[in-house]
């Protein structure tokens, strides 16, 4: 394939790139590249976080890929590290053409110093002293009827007011058997959290 024929596979790429680049934006860098033409590699590169350019040079990786058609079609979550010292999780993805050339890459460069603050200040906000006091928080019976309907609706990728009928009655059917409904003044607490009526419970325990 020529040079000019890889145009159309580039402007998809870049609408990709710069779609990725603006969900995952600002831990995240997306980067084009023209293999083609190693010496001017970087054809878009959106969130830039490396403070590279457009036109910029193949990476060692892109030339290696460049150099051996069997390379491998992606490489996913490798280590790496920007030009400043800050820790990267990479992953590169091949294009290739119909002669099974590769002419393309996409690359995503997820900056992980934020994420490692992150990760020390939740294990240092979760650290707790053994060997003082012990105490355990039982649940109410409302915090299980609504923990356990909530549970059955992510299951189905859903929230508790949007189950569909069939799906609302199988969970009543369950509360039923697992004996939440004869809690007091369960099928209330089932039926305000599932935003339907008590008599609906009811009618759904039958």
């Amino acid at each position: 394939m020529k040079k000019k024929g890889n145009k159309p596979l580039l402007d998809m790429l870049q609408n990709i790139a710069e779609g990725l680049g603006e969900t995952l934006s600002p831990f995240c860098e997306v980067v084009v590249h023209d293999l083609r033409n190693p010496k001017n590699a970087i054809h878009g590169i959106y969130n830039n976080l490396s403070g590279r350019h457009i036109g910029d040079p193949a990476t060692e990786l892109g030339l290696a890929r460049i150099r051996d058609p069997e390379f491998p079609p992606r490489l996913s979550n490798y280590a790496n590290t920007f030009p400043d010292g800050r820790k990267v999780k990479s992953t590169s993805i091949g294009i290739k053409d119909e002669n099974g050339e590769y002419v393309a890459a996409l690359c995503l460069n997820v900056d992980l110093t934020l994420f490692q603050s992150f990760q020390g200040a939740i294990s240092q906000f979760t650290r707790i002293e053994d060997g003082r006091v012990h105490e355990d928080l039982e649940r109410t019976p409302a915090e299980r009827i609504h923990a356990r309907i909530d549970e059955f609706a992510a299951s189905r990728a859903t929230t508790a007011r949007s189950l569909n009928a069939a799906d609302r009655k199988q969970l009543v059917q369950e509360l039923k058997k697992e004996g939440l409904l004869e809690i007091r003044r369960g099928a209330n607490i089932a039926a305000t959290h599932m935003g339907v009526s008590r008599a609906t419970v009811y009618g759904d325990a039958k």
